[in-house]
């Protein structure tokens, strides 16, 4: 057994009890599947996890990427070799390839059940496996000939990044400076250098297909100016897929970074020496939207990793709580003969694993909810449904992603840090166990895809402000429904109708400043230094809510479980309560922050920082 211990008990009861995905099954798209079936594929992904990939976790870390400057490509250690092909050869890669090209039609929410484990166990293997939903892009945004590009994808395992960061650009996608010339042949030949490329090279696949935002030659500023190409790293045909010469993309650096060092991050230079030649997505310059397709992507798995890890790390912190032994109970502090425990016994360790446990169990609901959102609109699609319906759908969906991401990623890896490492004492920060690499691999979440403020401000302008609030709207009645539904945990309810209350008002007083800042363009700043503030209270709220519907179906079942499931059950119901005593009330406490803003902090001058 490597290092990772997957939770699926608790898996298995968000999708079937909490979020009733088995009503979904076993008709329309998804005629072929069941519960049983998909039980089947989730404890077979967990085997794998445990064994096949958790095993190369610790030396991907140790061993890290081997580039060779010369050639431009990168090696990555024979084990992780082998548990990427365990991976691939398992079929895995095939959940995201559309059933026209192949694939296993599956909902999202199962897809993303099993990337949990997956990310939890060895996260670059997911990363780098990522070929398989790029393909997808190219399938559905692409001409006929880059669907065929899509199927060679597929069918050879072929690797795939998205190129956006350029060095003097970063996060302001639009300021790149990449440039693209159309050829006689219709083909188009890139310039440019682009930084910290996720998977930019790699000794696991044959070929590798870059997907580049660059500026045609010609086309405006920002990013409406950008369009979507494939820059393949072998030239190939394209009836055969059989690769014919190297193309002028190359690696220039490798680097060094913090944690996750078997994923290769990459600085790559585009026609320096010898054209870079691509092909223009689908032959229409819709660079930035095309280009979302996958950044939504990237940022669900992202948050699922961050989730994921944490996960990992509760278990791991458990485990070590209840066998490790050191000091006599509290209440036996006097007697200092006393028989000495196992901390679980201890107070401050029962209230960080309780932390742990209702955030890690909390969070993964939310990653598994935001899942039944995808699954309605790919379903609503199927069954003809309205397209205001459908629109609903899609941006309940879009205000769900930077919670998953920004939230997600944040929370996690705060506890990863502050708690589940904390638990080990000492011994969590050497190598003896593997928290030390989790609260290093972890840290990039937050900062891959978008910062956290970068989601911040998504999540209050663009999925709120622009949205004209109708799917928060629509979360929010969702939220309150559960709140004055009153039964069990009637007093907890009553705290999530007031926190969603002050949520609400703290929203109000954002709306308040943004259209201050039309007449008086300093307001803005009002929202700017309270959105990453609103992210998390959001957060907190739907995962009170989530760990409240829980705690119902828990005190349903528990008066005729017994041994395991009653424990189960138990863990369900304390870690509701404890999280709406302990966290909820802090949404009070951030309303008054923000009540308090006056933006005095951007009139200080840079010298006083």
């Amino acid at each position: 057994m490597g290092h990772y211990i997957a939770n699926l008990r608790d898996i298995e009861f968000c999708l079937f009890d909490l979020l009733d995905r088995e009503s979904i099954l076993g008709k329309g798209i998804y005629a072929d599947l069941d519960r049983a079936t998909a039980m089947g594929m989730l404890e077979e992904v967990k085997r794998l996890c445990e064994v096949d990939l958790a095993e190369s976790f610790i030396e991907g870390d140790r061993k890290g990427t081997d580039f060779d400057k010369a050639t431009g490509d990168v090696k990555v250690p024979a084990s992780f070799k082998k548990s990427y092909r365990a991976y691939v050869d398992g079929g895995w890669g095939m959940v995201d390839v559309p059933a026209e090209l192949g694939g296993t039609e599956i909902p999202p929410s199962l897809r993303w059940a099993i990337a949990e484990m997956v990310l939890g166990s060895n996260p670059a293997v997911h990363i780098y496996a990522s070929g398989f939903a790029f393909a997808q892009v190219a399938h559905v945004l692409g001409d006929e000939r880059q669907k065929k590009l899509a199927k060679i994808m597929v069918e050879k395992e072929w690797g795939a990044t998205m190129m956006l960061t350029e060095p003097d650009a970063g996060s302001d996608v639009g300021a790149g400076r990449s440039k693209a010339v159309k050829q006689a042949d219709g083909t188009w030949h890139i310039t440019g250098t682009k930084r910290f490329i996720t998977s930019g090279d790699a000794d696991l696949f044959e070929n590798i297909v870059h997907f580049v935002l660059a500026r045609p030659e010609g086309a405006g500023p920002g990013t409406k100016g950008l369009s979507l190409f494939l820059i393949p790293k072998f030239i190939f045909d394209f009836e055969t897929g059989a690769l014919g010469k190297r193309n002028g993309v190359y690696v220039t650096n490798v680097e060094h970074k913090m944690g996750l060092n078997v994923s290769s991050t990459c600085e790559m230079n585009l026609g320096e020496n010898e054209p870079a030649v691509g092909y223009l997505l689908g032959e229409v310059h819709n660079g930035i939207a095309q280009m979302f397709k996958i950044i939504e992507f990237a940022r669900m798995m992202v948050g699922t990793k961050a989730i994921s890890t944490l996960s990992a790390g509760y278990q791991q912190a458990l485990a070590y709580a209840k066998t490790r032994v050191q000091g006599g109970d509290m209440k036996d502090m006097a007697n200092k003969a006393s028989p000495r425990v196992t901390v679980i016994h201890h107070p401050d360790v029962r209230r960080s694993l309780m932390t742990q446990k209702a955030y890690s169990e909390g969070m993964r609901a939310l990653v598994l909810y935001t899942a039944t959102i995808q699954d309605e609109v790919l379903l609503a699609k199927a069954n003809g449904k309205s397209e205001d319906e459908i629109k609903d759908l899609e941006h309940l969906n879009d205000l769900l992603l930077p919670i998953v991401k920004g939230y997600g990623s944040e929370r996690a890896w705060t506890l990863l840090g502050t708690e589940s490492l904390q638990t080990f004492g000492g011994s969590g920060f050497t190598q003896d166990w593997p928290l030390e690499q989790y609260v290093r691999d972890a840290k990039i979440d937050t900062l891959y895809e978008g910062t956290t403020a970068i989601q911040g401000l998504d999540f209050f302008f663009r999925k709120i402000v622009k949205d004209n609030g109708r799917a928060l709207t629509k979360l929010s009645k969702e939220i309150g429904k559960v709140a004055a539904s009153g039964g069990n945990n009637a007093e907890e309810k009553a705290s999530l109708g007031k926190a969603l209350e002050e949520m609400q008002a703290i929203i109000g007083l954002l709306v308040t400043h943004a259209m201050a800042s039309q007449e008086k363009p300093d307001e803005i700043y009002k929202c700017g230094l309270n959105t990453s503030r609103l992210l998390m209270a959001v957060g907190d709220v739907i995962i009170s809510w989530l760990l409240l519907r829980q705690a119902d179906i828990a005190a349903s079942k528990i008066g005729s479980a017994s041994g395991k499931e009653k424990d189960f059950y138990e863990g369900k119901i304390a870690a509701s309560r404890y999280f709406i005593h302990n966290f909820l009330p802090l949404i009070s406490a951030t309303r008054a922050i923000v009540e308090r803003e006056d933006g005095e902090i951007m009139t200080i001058s840079e010298g006083a920082f």
